[in-house]
């Protein structure tokens, strides 16, 4: 009766730590759900400030073997960040700012070609092989490429116009830099915080769950995102070397949005 008596009381025990540990995470996922919602406006320089101090660690690790300081080599790491920046902000966002207005300002006239060829081709094949109507597919045509148009241009046209896209890129630089220095000056420090939140029995446990999830995550986006400025530079010098208008805007777009399977090139090429 003892040994019932005491497995009865270890699977209750059990049972009500099970019940536990499920409502503290169903309250904390709500709990985020509810923070996320009130503050998505404001969190982009955060999080990107965040992921920067996430990626940039290992640099500063680096750097401290090297013989510098955390502070110091925390220091070094956002002026060459700062620097960087500003170059990339004086030689490309004028021209990208350029290559954009030009385009917008002549996408009309490609709509309108694209809908005049549209209009001029005669699908009868469609028509005879799978009963498709070629009126009616170029009609819809036409309207989807008018409905695209009007609403690309009343949403660009609001979000400028309300000031939102200047605030959020102006905190964004300006934010951004400041969170991901104070991030990676403390990283190591809150690193070993969390780790001391973990129950012991499991420790080991979970630093290699953790360290698995951090080898396989930190080598997969900085391999997507070295892969993507790469192609992007490369698709940008390409196709303004062979005298392409928005050779820059395209292949940088092109290059950015390569990390999605096709679509980058596919972008690219149409």
């Amino acid at each position: 009766m003892d040994a019932e008596a005491e497995a009865a009381a270890a699977e209750a025990a059990a049972s009500a730590s099970f019940r536990r540990q499920i409502r503290f995470w169903l309250v904390s996922a709500i709990i985020l759900a509810v923070f996320l919602y009130v503050f998505s406006g404001i969190l982009l320089p955060f999080v990107a400030g965040m992921v920067l101090a996430y990626f940039l660690d290992p640099v500063a690790d680096r750097l401290e073997r090297l013989g510098l300081s955390r502070l110091m080599a925390t220091v070094v790491i956002l002026i060459a960040f700062i620097v960087v920046l500003v170059l990339a902000v004086v030689i490309l966002v004028p021209v990208l700012a350029s290559q954009m207005a030009d385009f917008a300002s002549k996408l009309p006239d490609y709509l309108t070609r694209l809908q005049g060829l549209i209009t001029s081709f005669d699908p009868k094949w469609l028509e005879e092989k799978f009963g498709v109507d070629a009126n009616g597919l170029r009609e819809g045509l036409n309207s989807l490429l008018t409905s695209g148009f009007g609403l690309l241009t009343t949403v660009f046209t609001s979000i400028w116009s309300s000031g939102v896209a200047l605030v959020s890129v102006v905190s964004l630089f300006v934010v951004t830099p400041v969170v991901a220095f104070y991030m990676l000056l403390d990283w190591d420090r809150m690193v070993a915080i969390v780790d001391s939140w973990v129950p012991r029995d499991y420790v080991k446990t979970v630093r290699t769950i953790a360290r698995d999830i951090n080898t396989a995550t930190a080598g997969f986006v900085r391999g997507q995102g070295t892969l993507c400025l790469v192609l992007g530079a490369m698709y940008a010098t390409g196709l303004t070397l062979t005298g392409l208008n928005f050779g820059i805007l395209i292949g940088l777009f092109a290059g950015l949005i390569s990390f999605i399977p096709y679509v980058g090139s596919l972008t690219g090429l149409v």
